[in-house]
């Protein structure tokens, strides 16, 4: 009977999470068409932002350099010819976050119907991840390279200065500095009409 039950549950998920695929935005350079072609995706890295202090495009050029914005991605598998030898982490889905810390985050969190396929709860990971950052390492929250750098690395790593034999991981959180500029002046045009787009947002109250 348990047995029967787990099998239901598990296939009840993974119905679930065939049916939440949602394509990656078709403009992903600018982030007005990006909240534009997603509104709700406005809505929670708003949410997180208030939650935990990571401003709103610093989270979206996270998650677009993460994983280009597709709720499935995973690392390509390696292989040795033709034989497969897995993938090189657990990294998955929106945020890219990886099983140990995803585990830390459910803990925290709660379980239930936390996925890394669901952009709320990936980017709510982000914010929840950076504010660790912030209190642990002293990191400014708009610091967008540095919290970057210690997102891939983890804090132990940044702590411990790995990053700084790793030439590629910096001209990444460059670019990724260089993103969150980009949609940090983009948003600025285009924010207001955002913010009150949904039945129970009643201006000025979501301003």
């Amino acid at each position: 009977m348990v047995l029967a039950r787990t099998v239901l549950i598990v296939l009840l998920l993974t119905w679930v999470a065939g049916c939440s695929y949602v394509p990656p935005p078709k403009q992903q350079r600018d982030l007005c068409q990006v909240f534009a072609q997603y509104p709700d995706w406005y809505d929670y890295a708003r949410k997180s932002q208030s939650k935990w202090g990571t401003p709103v495009h610093i989270q979206m050029a996270f998650v677009r350099h993460e994983s280009s914005f597709r709720s499935n991605a995973k690392p390509p598998r390696r292989w040795l010819w033709f034989i497969p030898l897995g993938r090189p982490s657990s990294a998955q889905g929106y945020a890219q976050a990886q099983n140990p810390v995803w585990s830390e985050y459910q803990a925290e969190r709660g379980r239930l119907f936390r996925s890394r396929s669901d952009m709320e709860d990936a980017l709510d990971f982000i914010g929840w991840y950076n504010h660790k950052t912030w209190r642990q390492l002293g990191i400014a929250r708009t610091d967008a390279e540095k919290l970057y750098l210690a997102y891939h690395e983890g804090r132990g790593g940044y702590r411990r200065g790995s990053w700084k034999k790793k030439p590629k991981l910096q001209r990444i959180a460059r670019n990724v500095a260089a993103t969150a500029g980009q949609y940090r002046t983009q948003l600025a045009q285009c924010e207001s009409r955002f913010r009150c787009d949904a039945w129970y947002q009643v201006w000025p109250l979501c301003r």
